[in-house]
């Protein structure tokens, strides 16, 4: 079943390629396969090239397992090159390696770009539980991604909600909504038109930045209520309009 969802720009029906940081692992790697079976260019950063060529190798054999012959071109790279070859760049990397990717990346990001922070400071980061957050003095990952970058770069939370397996699985029907967190507006719907390209999500804007806080502790929540029922569940907002995203996006962000 997919999500009726409301016009959000012509960005929506473009073939702007995205890059994902962290594009080998769990998260990276079902986004980058729901993106490129979407039609969307994607380049799979990681590490270590080799790793994000094997990935891709992975990649494009589960699509054409699915038979998706109009599949966005999947490009490998290490994530120095990932960045620099998109406009929009999406960061799939656990809390602990956080800080570590933006100061190793910083003069690889230029001014103009979006970064799109899908990080989770999740307990387990620091041998905790993967049920429990904990506090990052900026008050998020997405703020403290936003202090890290350069001047000119700037930071949209997302995609905290969306279970990394069933992304990962192209059998696997997705229906559920990705609450949107930035302090610009357009920025938001330009992720918005990027993330509703793939079948079964929507994209919510959940107010600005600060509020990453909340969102991403919303992980911690799910992945206990997941292993109690043996589950992959997503959220859904329940009682909106049915367009949250008018053409009128260049203003800022009202608070």
């Amino acid at each position: 079943m997919s999500v009726s969802v409301g016009p959000v720009s012509d960005l929506s029906a473009t073939s702007e390629p995205v890059a994902i940081v962290g594009g080998s692992g769990a998260l990276g790697s079902g986004l980058a396969l729901r993106f490129a079976a979407a039609g969307v260019p994607v380049v799979v950063g990681s590490r270590d090239q080799e790793r994000a060529t094997e990935a891709v190798r992975k990649l494009e054999a589960k699509l054409g397992a699915a038979g998706s012959a109009d599949a966005g071109a999947l490009t490998a790279a290490d994530n120095a090159g990932a960045v620099a070859a998109a406009e929009v760049v999406v960061l799939c990397v656990p809390f602990r390696n956080h800080s570590e990717t933006f100061t190793s990346l910083r003069g690889a990001f230029r001014p103009g770009q979006l970064v799109v922070d899908a990080t989770v400071p999740l307990a387990a980061a620091v041998s905790g539980k993967a049920t429990r957050t904990i506090g990052v003095w900026q008050g998020s990952a997405a703020q403290q991604a936003d202090e890290m970058l350069p001047e000119g770069v700037r930071v949209v939370a997302a995609l905290h909600t969306v279970s990394a397996k069933t992304l990962g699985t192209l059998g696997q029907a997705l229906d559920e909504d990705v609450l949107v967190c930035g302090d610009d507006r357009a920025d938001k719907a330009r992720v918005a038109a990027l993330l509703q390209r793939i079948d079964g999500l929507r994209a919510v804007d959940a107010g600005p930045l600060e509020q990453a806080r909340i969102v991403e502790s919303l992980t911690a929540m799910l992945i206990g209520m997941n292993v109690r029922h043996r589950a992959h569940a997503g959220i859904r907002i329940t009682g909106l309009p049915s367009d949250l995203w008018p053409e009128h996006t260049n203003h800022e962000d009202q608070r």
